[in-house]
């Protein structure tokens, strides 16, 4: 089994979903292309996530929505 990209434990930011290894909260890089910044922006902020972190996330994110769909 692939080690997970997000993780929850209620002792790293009060059980947030955070990228795996790290305390970065996995809402902050929606928040960070909400406000028009790009991946690599994010990636700048938190150097502790990997690139592949990232597009894991948002691959996982585009199959929910699509799923979702009539």
């Amino acid at each position: 089994m692939a080690d997970p990209v997000i993780v929850r434990d209620k002792d790293i930011m009060g059980g947030a979903a955070v990228f795996a290894g790290t305390r970065v909260p996995v809402a902050t890089l929606f928040d960070y292309l909400e406000g028009g910044d790009t991946i690599d922006d994010f990636l700048n902020g938190f150097p502790g996530v990997t690139r592949e972190q990232v597009a894991s996330v948002l691959e996982a994110a585009r199959t929910r929505v699509s799923e979702l769909s009539p």
